[in-house]
Parts: C-alpha cells; sequence; structure tokens
C-alpha cells in the first residue's frame, strides 16, 4: 500500500482493509469486487485483485500461509524479486536483499554516482550491491533502515546531503540537484 503512496493516506485503508481481511483466508474467501473496493482510493488498482489471487492461492494449495522460500513464492502471479525479498526478509526473517525505489535511490548515490538509475543493467547491478551490503545478521532492521533512510534524508527531489552521515562514502556528495542522480 505504501509503494507511491503516502503514509497518510494509507494508514486509514490499512486499518480498514486489516479489519475486513485479518488472514489470507479471509480475503481469499471475499468476492474480488470487494477486496477491489476497500483498495480504493489508493491507486494502483490491479494490487488488490492480485493479492485476492495470491491468498486464494495460498488458501488452497499451502493451508492459509504464504511460503516461505523465493521459488515458491515468485511463482505467484505479482510476486517478483523486491516482493519475494520484502516478504521473506521481513515476514520470515530470511537474509533476503530488496530493492524498492528508495532503496536503489540510496545505493546508487552512494556506491555509483553516475549513470542511468532506471537503466536494466543499472538495475541488476543494484541489485548485486543489494545483496553484497546486506549484513548477516539485523537483515530487517537493515533492510527497513535503507528504506527509512531514501524516504526521509536521502530522498528524490531534496536531498538532505549536509546531514548525511554517509557524506565521507558517498559517490554523489555533493549531490547536484541538476545532475545525473536520480
Amino acid at each position: 500500500m505504501l509503494q507511491q503512496t503516502q503514509v497518510d493516506r494509507v494508514l486509514p485503508k490499512y486499518h480498514e482493509w486489516l479489519g475486513k481481511y485479518p488472514t489470507l483466508r479471509a480475503l481469499a474467501d471475499a468476492p474480488e469486487d470487494d477486496v477491489a473496493k476497500t483498495w480504493r482510493p489508493l491507486g494502483y488498482n490491479v494490487r488488490p485483485r492480485r493479492l485476492h489471487a495470491i491468498a486464494r492461492e495460498s488458501v488452497s494449495s499451502y493451508g492459509g500461509e504464504l511460503p516461505s522460500d523465493e521459488q515458491t513464492l515468485r511463482s505467484f502471479k505479482g510476486i517478483g524479486e523486491y516482493t519475494a525479498g520484502a516478504v521473506l526478509s521481513f515476514a520470515f526473517g530470511q537474509r533476503k536483499a530488496i530493492l524498492d525505489t528508495n532503496v536503489a535511490r540510496v545505493l546508487f548515490r552512494i556506491f555509483v554516482g553516475a549513470g542511468d538509475p532506471k537503466a536494466h543493467k543499472m538495475r541488476r547491478h543494484l541489485w548485486t550491491v543489494s545483496r553484497t551490503v546486506l549484513p548477516m545478521r539485523h537483515v530487517f532492521d537493515f533492510n527497513q533502515a535503507l528504506m527509512d533512510f531514501g524516504a526521509t534524508l536521502c530522498t528524490a527531489r531534496k536531498p538532505r546531503c549536509p546531514e548525511c552521515p554517509m557524506q565521507n562514502q558517498c559517490a554523489s556528495f555533493p549531490y547536484d540537484a541538476a545532475g545525473p542522480g536520480p
């Protein structure tokens, strides 16, 4: 729900969603149109339908639980590398890298600094960087911190470089808003 939607808009919908669908089974049993209506006005309206389908498959094939292995998770329509990594890291405590928009921006600026951060080859490279910098322990905290760092300090439009603890290691410091960065 938070992907490209502000927290203050998401919170009421998040609580409503969990009130209506506290389990995968509850979500799977709900009519798809009701699920879609509950999601509105968050946008990306294919997401509630995919979540509904994932819940139904989880109930029918996995006893109402999400699988905890990457290959099975990625076999679900709508679950790619990022979502699988996030689920495995945050829900199952596994050592898995993530690469959302905020994390990609942070890793690009700190470790790369030049080029097109949206190019396919660069995204693959940023996945490699994300896996490489991942600590052996406290992965949940590390991934959450990277996401928060990108959302609050290393922001897309007005990064707070003078306050950044990564200045000395950052390939983009000082950040030039008119330059090639993301």
